[in-house]
């Protein structure tokens, strides 16, 4: 019994790593997005539409803090 426990244990802190992932991909995704889309050209600035779509999407379904919480980032 106690070895479902450890198992479900680890998938649970799994699943907490790849939120906190997701959040700061989503942030980092979302600023470099933001630089390349003021900075390039017509075709990079359809690009990052994009990958500040995609970055807010992440964002939201992951949080805005839960990544600087979880690796302890303190901006």
């Amino acid at each position: 019994m106690v070895v479902f426990f450890d198992y479900f244990d680890q998938i649970g802190e799994g699943i907490e790593f790849l939120i906190a992932f997701g959040s700061i991909m989503g942030v980092l995704g979302f600023i470099i997005g933001f630089l390349f889309f003021i900075l390039g050209g017509g075709r990079l600035r359809w690009k990052m539409t994009g990958v500040m779509v995609g970055s807010l999407i992440l964002i939201a379904i992951c949080g805005l803090s839960t990544g600087l919480h979880y690796f302890r980032i303190h901006l």
